[in-house]
């Protein structure tokens, strides 16, 4: 068994272009070696199988320190394990640096969402700074505004069902100004006389309103064009107030009439003081709701602008959480890799630190030995056919128990791999 020590002693190439060869014949050698161990052992022994097993324990001990001990060979063999964990800890550098390079923008989404907050709670107090030029408070201002258009607009509806049923329906059974301005009864009777003359007159001071509505839209614009228009609806406004006021002033006349007074006409009317009455009572409080109305609908839009600027931020914050739900995903699947890899090099850095044990070569060598203490059976030792027969079948019978033990039998790999 002293040739074994010398098994896997390599001897090293004096020039590359000789390596290949050098190595095959130093295989060679190793399997001359083996052969003639075996052969030699089996002499000396007779052939014994319990003596054979002891001799394959031996082989394969002596074969296993030596590969712990050849240095280069283990190299080579824990070569492709190396190059994979550089491979690895390269992948692991670049998922960390985009690890890292995700959690930055969690970060810059996390301080736009909060800046975005705080810019909706600023905005209400200090609007200027974000550019939007209105009144402050513009909430309590609309309020206030709203109070004081509510009973104006009940006035203007009352007024102008009374003023124009007067004008139009009613037949004067009294000389006071006040029955010919206000009638309690005028929208029930109206509806009394005929639904017709109802509707006429419950409706008639929605024309009002819109002409106040169509002042409010027409101030919008600068041009000359819509300043035109603008004084044209004043005129018609205050010509309609007039005519209602001519037709009541004229039926007052009417009644209070005698045979000597003559025809009322326009010049009678401007002189009457009731005339003039029934037109501030409604042009003027017309215009008071026209500038009430364009008062609440700018401080609106003032609110509106800061709503509109709240609305911008909350789809602002909604697109950046869509955007950070995305980056966190990412994130996740990289921590996930992450591990997976660092899992990977753990496994790959316990192969490369133990060794590796090359099932295919020791099996090849293997066999040498016991074919060489098979042949030394068959033609060294002097037994009767049978016998040796018998003897073989032991040996054989040693041989698989050896390769068992070690479960080399059914190998799918080249190597073992010890940590």
């Amino acid at each position: 068994m002293g040739s074994l020590k010398n098994l896997f002693a390599i001897n090293k190439p004096k020039a590359d272009v000789n390596q290949f060869q050098n190595d095959e014949e130093h295989k060679e050698q190793i399997r001359i070696t083996y052969y003639q161990s075996g052969f030699g052992a089996s002499q000396k022994a007779t052939g014994t199988p319990i003596v054979l097993k002891a001799c394959l324990e031996n082989v394969y001990n002596s074969f296993e320190n030596q590969c712990k001990n050849q240095e280069l060979e283990q190299s080579k063999l824990k070569q492709p394990y190396k190059e994979e964990k550089e491979r690895l800890n390269t992948e692991l550098k670049k998922s960390e640096t985009l690890k890292g390079i995700q959690e930055g923008k969690v970060q810059n989404y996390r301080d736009k969402i909060e800046d975005a907050k705080k810019d909706i709670v600023k905005v209400k107090r200090n609007p200027e700074d974000f550019g939007i030029d209105i009144d402050k408070n513009p909430k309590a201002l609309l309020y206030i505004g709203l109070a004081l258009l509510l009973p104006i607009t009940i006035y203007l509806f009352v007024f102008y069902i009374s003023a124009s049923y007067s004008a139009f329906f009613k037949i004067f059974s009294d000389d006071s100004l006040s029955a010919a301005i206000f009638d309690a009864n005028a929208l029930t009777d109206a509806f009394k006389a005929s639904w017709l003359e109802g509707v006429l007159t419950i409706t008639i001071p929605f024309v009002f309103l819109g002409l106040g509505y169509l002042l409010h839209m027409m101030q919008k614009s600068k041009s000359i064009i819509d300043r035109i228009k603008l004084i044209g609806l004043f005129i018609i406004t205050f010509s309609f107030d007039g005519l209602l006021a001519f037709i009541i002033e004229k039926k007052i006349y009417d009644f209070n009439r005698t045979p000597s007074s003559p025809d009322f006409n326009f010049n009678i009317a401007i002189k009457e003081p009731e005339f003039w009455m029934i037109i501030f009572a409604g042009f003027v409080v017309y215009l008071i709701w026209g500038l009430v109305f364009d008062f609440i609908m700018k401080e609106y839009d003032n609110l509106d602008k800061i709503n509109v600027f709240i609305r911008s931020k909350q789809e602002e914050i909604k697109n950046i959480f869509a955007q950070k739900k995305k980056v966190l995903e990412s994130i996740e699947e990289l921590t996930k890799n992450i591990v997976e890899i660092n899992g990977k090099i753990a496994e790959l850095q316990a192969k490369i630190d133990g060794f590796i044990f090359p099932i295919k070569e020791y099996l090849h060598y293997y066999s040498q030995y016991k074919e060489g203490w098979f042949q030394a059976i068959g033609t060294e030792i002097a037994l009767p056919k049978k016998q040796k027969d018998e003897l073989l079948t032991e040996c054989e019978a040693v041989c698989q128990l050896h390769l068992t033990s070690l479960k080399l039998n059914d190998f799918q790999n080249q190597n073992i791999i010890f940590s």
